[in-house]
């Protein structure tokens, strides 16, 4: 607004007020009056939802677009507008980071031993510990590669298990499923669900399912949809916490993802597939955001 200008740049001692409405062609006698106006209803809402946007931006890490921003407000007991909270964000200079562009790691083994793909693109579980899913990514630091390893359940997307290190040898996603078990103690008969890389079609890996029970799934060679969840796990993983900054050691880099895994990503970070609850509340039997406030 042109009035709202003049103000700012009267208060900075810029340039005189007659000399900016004459320039600007509004009446000095307007701007005055608009100076002296009570603030409206909305503008005194619109300055309490700018504050709660940018406690609930932070508190995310500066992740969360519009509609996380929404979802935090909901879970507050504030409904309001993907619009109105637009309006406000960009008049905050705030916004959400998105990721970039998929790329493929998958490398096959020379003898794979292969596996029926048992999810079939559902990405659901009745319960927590009947399917989990997960994949290895690759993360550049200064002094080589290194590369995670995850195991996510498929009831509520949450992290039960994850394994940093400088190699992607089958170990690295063995030591992913140790954390895994030893957190959740699933049934007999979990399903985990991966890609056709040669660590999950190796005949190690294939061999510890069998000692620990768990029936492998694969999805189709070259497919990234068909282990989606792994997929999109990674890009917001990236996104929000390795696209952010440098990472000088493979320690600095375990110490933030245990941080980022543990206290945010399971915790605090709304799911757009959980309605926007975080996956520690979906857990705990939530199904809509708006019980969280009543």
């Amino acid at each position: 607004m042109i009035f709202a200008a003049i103000a700012d740049w009267a208060e900075n001692n810029e340039y005189p007020v007659d000399f900016m409405c004459t320039e600007l062609e509004v009446s000095r006698s307007g701007y005055y009056a608009w100076r002296t106006r009570p603030v409206s209803h909305r503008d005194l809402t619109d300055i309490d939802l700018t504050a709660r946007i940018r406690r609930i931006h932070a508190a995310g890490h500066g992740n969360p677009g519009v509609r996380r921003i929404r979802a935090g407000l909901a879970a507050e007991g504030i409904r309001c507008g993907l619009n109105r909270i637009w309006r406000l964000m960009r008049a905050a200079d705030l916004q959400g980071r998105h990721p970039k562009a998929w790329k493929r790691t998958t490398t096959k083994g020379e003898k794979p031993f292969s596996a029926p793909d048992l999810i079939g693109r559902n990405f659901t579980a009745p319960a927590p510990n009947i399917a989990w899913c997960g994949d290895i990514t690759y993360i550049k630091t200064w002094t080589g590669w290194a590369y995670l390893a995850t195991v996510i359940d498929l009831h509520s997307r949450t992290v039960v298990g994850w394994a940093i290190a400088d190699h992607m040898r089958t170990s690295l996603v063995i030591d992913a499923l140790d954390m895994a078990l030893a957190r959740r103690s699933p049934p007999a008969g979990v399903i985990f669900h991966s890609d056709r890389g040669a660590q999950f079609t190796s005949h190690e890996f294939d061999e510890y399912c069998r000692n620990h029970n768990i029936r492998r799934s694969m999805g189709r060679t070259g497919v990234c949809w068909d282990n989606a969840v792994a997929e999109s796990f990674f890009a917001t993983y990236k996104k929000e916490l390795i696209h952010t900054r440098p990472w000088p050691t493979i320690d600095q880099l375990k110490t933030a993802t245990f941080s980022w895994i543990e206290t945010y990503y399971n915790r605090a970070r709304r799911h757009s597939t959980l309605n926007y609850l975080t996956p520690l509340e979906y857990e705990l039997g939530y199904r809509d955001i708006h019980e969280l406030a009543a």
